[in-house]
């Protein structure tokens, strides 16, 4: 009686030992018939269409707001005009009272967001890797989540003062939730495929955990990372804008007490470029990765 025609995913060749399987084309194994996902990256033409219907909005408010200032239908006092905030603009720059802001708030978030991405990969890892675990530590991991950040510094004011520590502290928090949650889930959502393949070829705990688990879990971790920065970011600013008495969200709570609503507003057309940009660096890593792994992010 022939053997049943069985097709299994592609591996390049079969592991002589436990010890030197070969790696697992893991885009292959959602393919069922062999073949990998291929995931089309579009064409140019419909990037460039997308591009430009996304400038469309902005592009708009900006006329409106020229319009505006010249018609004096909103008072300067109010709403300046668009030449005089970028004229306040380059004079921030100029003076480097910008740029030295600037460089004390991007050290804060990288070193906050560092602190609660690390413990966040952390824990989401192993809840998401022991049920037990899981099961002790996530209601009231996510019991606490639902605090927002804001509601927090009161109370971390009382046991950290208002120096650097607070706001290291507070960024953290802000970057562990999102960190934290969208690890476990691609831990614990790793396709019982690929555990089978992975059996098949007598992996042992450490293969499994190098070769299946971290490449599984590897665009849900990417995800919560990308939101876990966004996060950091806004935070940030907040307690810039609370307890700081430097960078770029004390820049514009001072500007707004003093009355200069040009440098106000030119402060938050940096900060909101410069959150956009961290976040589309982070949006471009992960969509790579998806397709590495023929998966949309």
């Amino acid at each position: 009686m022939n053997a049943p025609n069985v097709k299994h995913a592609p591996l390049r060749r079969p592991p002589e030992v436990a010890g030197t399987a070969a790696p697992i084309d893991l885009a292959g194994l959602d393919g069922g018939d062999g073949t990998p996902k291929v995931q089309s990256r579009g064409e140019p033409q419909t990037r460039g269409r997308r591009v430009l219907l996304g400038a469309l909005t902005p592009a708009l408010l900006l006329v409106l707001w020229e319009i505006s200032s010249r018609a004096n239908l909103v008072t300067p006092l109010i709403l300046p005009s668009p030449e005089t905030v970028y004229s306040a603009f380059l004079s921030l720059v100029n003076s480097g009272d910008l740029a030295a802001n600037l460089s004390i708030s991007i050290r804060r978030v990288v070193s906050g967001f560092a602190a609660g991405a690390l413990l966040g990969l952390a824990l989401g890892a192993s809840m998401g890797l022991s049920p037990r675990f899981e099961r002790f530590l996530r209601p009231s991991f996510l019991a606490v989540a639902q605090i927002p950040t804001l509601a927090w510094i009161p109370f971390l004011m009382i046991l950290f003062g208002i120096g650097e520590t607070l706001k290291i502290v507070i960024i953290a928090e802000a970057a562990l939730v999102p960190t934290t949650l969208n690890t476990l889930d691609g831990f614990r959502n790793i396709p019982k495929a690929y555990l089978e393949v992975a059996r098949i070829y007598k992996f042992n705990r450490r293969q499994i955990l190098r070769k299946i688990m971290l490449p599984g879990a590897l665009l849900p971790v990417f995800t919560g990372l990308r939101y876990g920065l966004t996060h950091a970011w806004q935070s940030l600013v907040v307690v810039e804008l609370l307890a700081s008495t430097e960078g770029i969200g004390y820049q514009m709570v001072m500007a707004r007490q003093l009355f200069q609503l040009d440098v106000m507003i030119a402060t938050m057309a940096v900060i909101g470029i410069i959150g956009f940009i961290l976040d589309k660096l982070l949006a471009l890593g992960e969509m790579r990765l998806s397709r590495r792994y023929g998966a949309a992010a």
